[in-house]
C-alpha cells in the first residue's frame, strides 16, 4: 500500500511538470526583428527635418510596428508582420526625404526667383537714378549756362558803363593805360592852384576812380618850354601833387595816386606857337589796367 502511494504521488507530480513545460512552451513572445524596427522609427521620428514630411506613412509605419511588437504564437505570422513594418518604417522614409528635396529644390527656385527679381529691381533702381543723375546735371548744365549769358551780360553791360564814363572823361586808351589829358585851364599862370574850373572834371575822375578800385594812378605834370627847366620842373611836380590833394579829398585813397613832375621834357605840340606851348601845359592822369578798347564790344 505505500509502495503504490509513493508511485501515485511520482506520477503526479511528473504530470504537473509536464503541464508547466508545456504552458511554458506555448506563451506567446514579441517577434524577432521588432525592436529594430523600432529603433529605426525612433529614429525616423526623432528627425527633425523628415519627421514631419510624411504625417499619413509615419501614422501607417507606426501601427505597423505595433502589430510587429505584439506577443505573437504563430511564428510565420509574426515574421510577416515584422517585415510589414520594416518596410512601413522604409517607406515612410522614402516618402519624408522625397519631400525633403522637394521643399529644398522649391527653396532654391524661389532663392533664384527672388535673386533675379532683386537684381531687376537693382537694375531698375540703377536705372531710375542714372536718369535722376542725367536729369540733375541736365539742370546744373542750363544753370550754368544761364548764369554764363547773366554774366556775360553783366559784364557787357560793364564794358558798356566803362567806356561811356570814358567818354565822358574824353580820356585815351593807351599801353600805359587810360590817360585823361587835364589842361592848363585849371591852373592860372605860372601856378599850382587849381581854379574853379578843376571840379566838374576832377569830381568825375574821382567817381570813377571810386567805382574802379582796383585801378591805380601815375599823375603827371608837364610845361611848356617858357621859363628855366628847375622852375619848370617844380612848377609841374606842384601841380600833379595838387591834383592828387583834390581826389584825395574826394575819398581816393592816397596810396593809389602817385606824383611826377615831367617839366617841359615831354611836349605833345611845338612851343613855338601859342598855340603849342598851350597844349603842352598839361595834367596827364594814367589810370593803369584798364580793359583795351577791343575788348569793349
Amino acid at each position: 500500500m505505500k509502495t503504490y502511494a509513493t508511485t501515485l504521488t511520482r506520477a503526479s507530480a511528473l504530470v504537473t511538470g509536464i503541464f508547466l513545460l508545456s504552458a511554458c512552451a506555448t506563451t506567446p513572445t514579441s517577434p524577432e526583428g521588432a525592436s529594430d524596427a523600432r529603433i529605426k522609427l525612433t529614429e525616423l521620428q526623432s528627425h527633425s527635418q523628415l519627421a514631419t514630411r510624411a504625417p499619413v506613412e509615419m501614422r501607417e509605419a507606426e501601427a505597423a510596428v505595433r502589430a510587429a511588437e505584439a506577443p505573437r504564437s504563430e511564428g510565420t505570422y509574426a515574421t510577416h508582420l515584422v517585415l510589414m513594418a520594416d518596410q512601413k518604417v522604409e517607406i515612410a522614409r522614402a516618402r519624408a526625404q522625397r519631400r525633403l528635396y522637394e521643399d529644398q529644390r522649391r527653396a532654391l527656385s524661389e532663392q533664384s526667383e527672388q535673386a533675379r527679381l532683386d537684381a531687376r529691381t537693382a537694375e531698375v533702381e540703377r536705372a531710375r537714378g542714372d536718369a535722376q543723375s542725367a536729369r540733375a546735371d541736365a539742370d546744373s548744365a542750363r544753370a550754368d549756362a544761364a548764369t554764363a549769358q547773366e554774366e556775360i551780360v553783366a559784364s557787357r553791360a560793364e564794358r558798356l558803363e566803362l567806356q561811356r564814363q570814358i567818354e565822358e572823361l574824353n580820356a585815351r586808351e593807351t599801353d600805359r593805360g587810360l590817360v585823361v589829358t587835364l589842361g592848363d585851364l585849371l591852373f592860372a599862370t605860372g601856378k599850382s592852384d587849381l581854379t574853379g574850373n578843376a571840379g566838374p572834371n576832377l569830381d568825375k575822375l574821382a567817381a570813377f576812380l571810386d567805382e574802379y578800385r582796383d585801378r591805380t594812378v601815375l599823375i603827371e605834370g608837364h610845361t611848356d618850354s617858357i621859363g628855366s627847366e628847375q622852375s619848370n620842373q617844380l612848377l609841374s611836380q606842384r601841380r600833379a601833387e595838387s591834383v592828387k590833394s583834390y581826389l584825395v579829398s574826394r575819398g581816393v585813397p592816397a596810396n593809389r595816386l602817385s606824383t611826377s613832375g615831367l617839366g617841359q621834357g615831354t611836349p605833345v605840340a611845338s612851343n613855338e606857337t601859342a598855340g603849342g606851348r598851350q597844349q603842352n601845359r598839361r595834367v596827364e592822369v594814367i589810370i593803369s589796367n584798364v580793359e583795351r578798347s577791343s575788348a569793349i564790344n
